[in-house]
């Protein structure tokens, strides 16, 4: 914590992001926030020196899905998954119901009986069916 006097710690994004195990990795946090899905306050970012402290409200799309996080913390090094829940308040969207996923991943994973490559047991059937022919 600081005084009145004292300034406030700021910290680089790529860093943060590491620090609060949002990533594995600084080098996979500057990838991140080249490719454009991060936003700092409302404000998009590709910087990965980009400053941020206490406050400030982090918009990311990672792992599928939409983040918002109020950093509470900069944090000074990259702790225990408790310590790194402490940087920040999580003020994300629930996660929609499995049911309400995409049309996209429905479609995909719905396939007409009979399409597609034999299972295992369709195919010593039809070896068994091929067998008595001899």
């Amino acid at each position: 914590m600081t005084g009145p006097g004292e300034p406030l710690h700021k910290e680089r994004l790529d860093r943060f992001l590491f620090f609060s195990r949002a990533v594995k990795s600084r080098t996979l946090a500057q990838k991140i926030i080249e490719s454009g899905a991060i936003r700092v306050n409302s404000e998009k970012t590709d910087r990965s020196d980009h400053k941020i402290g206490a406050g400030d409200v982090l918009t990311m799309s990672l792992h599928g899905r939409v983040l918002v996080w109020r950093i509470l913390d900069p944090g000074t090094r990259r702790g225990p998954a408790s310590e790194a829940q402490g940087l920040y308040e999580d003020m994300s969207p629930p996660a929609p119901p499995r049911h309400e996923r995409s049309a996209f991943d429905a479609a995909i994973a719905e396939r007409p009986t009979g399409a597609g490559r034999p299972t295992k047991k369709e195919r010593r059937e039809t070896d068994a069916l091929r067998n008595e022919d001899d």
